[in-house]
């Protein structure tokens, strides 16, 4: 199978499938903006800047594209309207490109003196965070590593509970220790658990309560200290998930959560059930933070590393 990084005809066919209620919705109204132009004008601009707002693009992103396309408009002085795919697709990658959204990557986990890497995942209940650290494991062990998971979410029996059903489907060992026990406790122990069995893949889910920001600021800091105190430098990833289905409000929970912890990573999930992937787009401008990995389906393979090159192209195509 192809791994995460290594990106297949078939894992293009199926990010191609994860995007069409995007790019149907897209380019349809697209086309419809430009009809009977034929130049790109102040019109055809106003109607592509709503176009991007209303595809959760998001206002301070669309405007950054839009001024790009003007610049090169009165640059180049005339643009034929058959030419605006072909320019906004440029631009998007652009931006893509400048706000450091990977391109291709190779995946590869490092690791210190034989210690496993850490993953820190958080979000809140309802956006695919369980499925994704099922998904992440699965495929991490398809890879040959070995992968350890600790249910450190211990706010809600269910997702312990739905995080026991994930180690046994992979077939990977969970340390849990069930609901109302000390979230840094579990971490802890996993930890340990991890490293006494040579691991190289720790994988942490966490609580993820917004109506209390202290709270989780609070319990998170703390998770991360005594994580640090096992394996120096752990966690070394904080990967927040969102759900790509609710578009602007994923933007404000990304918000919410780089309030409470330092992230360095995103997935953003359920593509294929929404006509809002334009969110990819603008959360990766706005929020400055690698957006990592995508879902584009229910498989087990379907969680796919973001190329922003990948991506452009499936959106255009």
């Amino acid at each position: 199978m192809a791994f995460f990084g290594l990106f297949s005809k078939e894992k293009k066919e199926t990010l191609d499938k994860g995007l069409e209620k995007t790019k149907q919705s897209f380019l349809s109204r697209i086309a419809r903006s430009i009809v009977g132009k034929s130049k790109v004008d102040d019109e055809v601009l106003d109607n592509l800047e709503e176009i991007l707002i209303t595809s959760d693009v998001g206002v301070e992103t669309t405007l950054k594209i839009i001024e790009r396309i003007q610049e090169r408009v009165s640059r180049d002085k005339v643009l034929g309207t058959d030419e605006l795919n072909t320019i906004l697709k440029e631009e998007i990658a652009a931006l893509l490109e400048e706000n450091n959204s990977n391109g291709k990557i190779d995946f590869h986990l490092p690791k210190s003196e034989g210690q496993p890497y850490v993953i820190m995942v958080v979000g809140v209940n309802g956006v695919g965070k369980t499925t994704t650290i099922g998904k992440l494991a699965h495929q991490f062990k398809e890879a040959g590593m070995k992968v350890v998971l600790g249910a450190s979410d211990t706010f809600r029996a269910a997702a312990v509970d739905q995080l026991i059903i994930w180690a046994e489907r992979v077939g990977v060992p969970i340390v849990q220790q069930g609901m109302g026990a000390d979230p840094a406790s579990v971490a802890f122990d996993t930890l340990q658990s991890a490293k006494a069995q040579g691991a190289d893949v720790v994988i942490i889910d966490t609580a993820g309560r917004l109506h209390n920001k202290v709270n989780l600021m609070n319990e998170l800091t703390k998770i991360k200290r005594v994580m640090d105190k096992v394996i120096p430098g752990a966690p070394h990833e904080v990967l927040l998930v969102l759900d790509g289905s609710t578009g602007q409000n994923a933007y404000e929970q990304a918000k919410q959560f780089s309030l409470a912890t330092d992230i360095n990573a995103l997935a953003i999930t359920k593509l294929d059930g929404t006509a809002k992937g334009g969110v990819v787009i603008g959360i990766s401008d706005q929020m400055k933070i690698p957006v990592k990995y995508i879902g584009v389906g229910e498989g087990m393979n379907d969680l796919q590393l973001f190329d922003r090159n990948e991506f452009v192209d499936s959106l255009f195509s």
